[in-house]
């Protein structure tokens, strides 16, 4: 089954893609470890999720930040509520290596990839089952997540007064 994305690249030949799909991973703290590396350069994202792992640094909670508790290394990104989603960040690594070698194989230069476009998705719901008191059964469901990745080469900026002339 080919796989569609949400978006496409502007140039891309200049880009390459990642994607995972059912990952076993929590929803809300992918969705917001993503927000955090979009935009940084591929290098960048991969050395700070190896921070967050080695709590380092924390990722900021913007939407999903009910019940999470507040972090001084926040105060950074003007808020006060982080954490770190160890499991999420090694999903996220992992994604990135193979973008990297996806542009090594499409022959890009690695050292000047951005990442582009990151967006996460609810999958569904992963169904166990626990057992309650008076002999109950009930569900206990996992929030699993799709995640896409693309990242492009940075363009080369154009002086100011270079188009005009």
């Amino acid at each position: 089954v080919k796989s569609t994305y949400s978006r496409e690249a502007p140039v891309p030949v200049k880009s390459c893609k990642a994607r995972g799909d059912d990952l076993r991973v929590s929803f809300k703290n992918t969705f917001e470890t993503a927000a955090a590396i979009r935009g940084m350069t591929l290098k960048h994202a991969q050395d700070y999720l190896n921070a967050v792992m080695e709590h380092k640094e924390c990722v900021p909670f913007r939407r999903f930040y009910g019940g999470v508790g507040r972090k001084a290394q926040a105060k950074k990104y003007g808020i006060n509520q982080g954490r770190y989603p160890e499991k999420s960040c090694r999903f996220l690594l992992n994604l990135l290596k193979n973008v990297e070698a996806n542009a090594d194989n499409k022959g890009l230069d690695v050292s000047s990839l951005v990442v582009w476009h990151i967006q996460v998705n609810r999958a569904m719901k992963g169904r166990r089952r626990t057992y309650k008191a008076h002999g109950g059964i009930k569900p206990y469901l996992s929030q699993n997540c799709h995640v896409e990745l693309i990242c492009a080469e940075k363009p080369e900026a154009v002086p100011k007064g270079a188009l005009g002339a």
